[in-house]
């Protein structure tokens, strides 16, 4: 590939990655309804027929959105299914990575609960393909530890449902904890504070 095409491919790259992060911002505070093409547009500095080059429908700009945060979630995700590793750590590292993702990402990790709290109606096709062949491999890495007593026996699907319950709400649920604790944003200390009581909470669970 040519230096002037290399370019252009990394210039756009740059630019359609600009076009998402922006995409975010208006889908997580508008929804999909409500989101405008022309306001995203306006705000990277583009008139909408530019933007539609890149993205010709908003259901494509929405779809670009997700498939980023759901790339994100499961490289994250891919920590949990070593079986061979121990149990405490192994669970450890996924809190951790789980938490940081509702820190780095939280309106991303809106957008995606607000599709899935509608009904995944664009992205429920997706969901199933990648989401759950990765859920039924860590369920097995749980059932497994119960077997050879690494564990305590607990029902494994819900076990992870609660995971992702106590962790992406630092994200999805992040206004009701700010106004609760009487701030404008959550803090650093929050974050770690939510670690360590969620670790605490499971590993202690599970404790065999």
């Amino acid at each position: 590939m040519g230096s002037a095409k290399l370019r252009r491919v990394i210039n756009r790259d740059r630019l359609e990655a600009d076009i998402a992060a922006e995409a975010v911002r208006v889908f997580a505070e508008s929804g999909y309804e409500g989101a405008s093409v022309a306001t995203i547009a306006e705000n990277v500095g583009l008139s909408k027929q530019n933007l539609m080059y890149y993205f010709p429908t908003k259901q494509a700009l929405y779809q670009r959105v997700l498939d980023d945060v759901l790339d994100n979630w499961l490289e994250r995700m891919a920590n949990l299914a070593e079986p061979e590793g121990e149990p405490a750590e192994v669970l450890r590292a996924y809190i951790r990575a789980k938490l940081a993702f509702s820190r780095e990402h939280p309106l991303a990790s809106r957008v995606y609960a607000m599709e899935v709290i509608s009904g995944a109606p664009m992205y429920g096709e997706q969901i199933r393909e990648r989401v759950v062949p990765l859920v039924r491999k860590d369920i097995e890495v749980f059932e497994r530890w119960i077997a050879e007593g690494r564990i305590a026996a607990v029902n494994a699907t819900h076990l992870l449902f609660a995971i992702w319950a106590m962790t992406q709400s630092y994200a999805d649920f992040a206004a009701q904890m700010k106004l609760v604790m009487g701030r404008e944003e959550l803090q650093a200390s929050d974050f770690v504070a939510a670690e360590d009581t969620i670790i605490k909470l499971v590993v202690t669970a599970l404790a065999p």
